[in-house]
């Protein structure tokens, strides 16, 4: 008898862990089934509502993975790791600041001092935020809180090296992002932010090892599970054109449109970030013109983390690009 009621639970574990496996393979389908199966066992795990968000948050699905979290939290107080899946969310793709630090503080208060993993995870959400606010003093502050490690995983401490070096701590970060750089498998993020690393320190060569290496692992990576076709994304391109206001949109009337992955080693190797959203060629000052746009559909992706913010960051990268290398165009209209 103890064994038959046992089973569903067995099930039950069986199919968490089994979600969880296929979400570190890139299988998002199949996890979704595992999900969904522990949800008919039990409509009330929060462990299979916390999954559920996470794929869906991997899906680009913002709102609907924060629900599953919520759920998750209104089940188990206290349940940190869907509060910080929670405020990842909160953070980046929906930019409610105010909720992600809520919600931060909130788990940082359920956690015991030898959590050291979970504190800064949890820290660097709140480093993040700041970031986005573009307040670089809260985020120094926040970071001399951090931990100093071992971490269990080489993407946290990648993590905390990476936050070191946003705050200009450039000898605390190094180490960190130096060892990320030596997991298995390779993490293009180490070796991206170990480029940006040299180049600040001013090794030219060294930082231009990191970032090819950087660009080679992003080329090789799975695009997001939410991904658009080739055709259906340079669509989007063109919509985003579209809304382009009066004062920009002349500026790259009748320009070469040329969509593709990523930057290429020899642009990248003249200097330019290989994650950069797109660039303007063949540019005359007077009148202001580009004749032609190169959009990197991979940066894209990784900046937009979803579907529906496609457009706007296309739209958003072309504004910001145009403004910079055109400067007037940036002032205001006068009165």
């Amino acid at each position: 008898m103890a064994d038959d009621a046992n089973e569903p639970m067995d099930q039950l574990t069986a199919h968490l862990d089994r979600g969880w496996d296929l979400v570190s393979r890139g299988d998002l389908a199949g996890a979704v089934l595992s999900a969904e199966k522990s949800l008919e066992l039990n409509e009330e795990s929060p462990e299979a509502h916390n999954l559920l968000g996470y794929i869906l948050q991997a899906q680009g699905r913002a709102e609907d993975a924060l629900e599953h979290y919520k759920q998750a939290l209104e089940l188990e107080e206290g349940y940190v790791d869907a509060m910080l899946n929670a405020a990842e969310v909160l953070l980046h793709p929906l930019h409610d600041y105010d909720a992600a630090i809520n919600i931060v503080d909130d788990a940082l208060d359920w956690l015991e001092e030898d959590e050291i993993d979970l504190i800064a995870d949890a820290l660097l959400i709140k480093v993040d935020v700041h970031l986005a606010r573009e307040d670089r003093e809260a985020a120094k502050r926040v970071v001399a809180l951090l931990p100093s490690g071992p971490f269990e995983s080489p993407q946290l401490t990648l993590s905390v090296g990476r936050a070191r070096f946003e705050v200009g701590d450039l000898e605390g970060a190094e180490p960190l992002i130096r060892r990320a750089t030596e997991a298995e498998p390779p993490m293009s993020d180490a070796f991206y932010y170990l480029g940006l690393l040299l180049e600040a320190k001013g090794d030219r060569r060294g930082a231009l090892v990191g970032l090819l290496s950087a660009r080679d692992l992003d080329l090789a990576a799975p695009p997001p599970a939410w991904a658009l076709p080739h055709d259906q994304f340079e669509r989007r391109v063109e919509a985003a054109l579209n809304k382009l206001g009066p004062e920009l949109a002349p500026v790259v009337e009748g320009a070469l449109i040329v969509v593709t992955d990523l930057p290429g080693a020899e642009v990248v190797a003249e200097g330019v970030d290989p994650r950069i959203a797109l660039m303007l060629d063949d540019v005359a000052q007077e009148p202001p013109k580009v004749g032609r746009v190169f959009v990197y559909q991979r940066n894209v992706e990784r900046f937009a983390g979803g579907l529906l913010d496609v457009e706007e960051e296309i739209v958003g990268a072309l504004a910001a690009e145009i403004t910079a290398t055109f400067p007037a165009l940036a002032e205001p209209a006068p009165a």
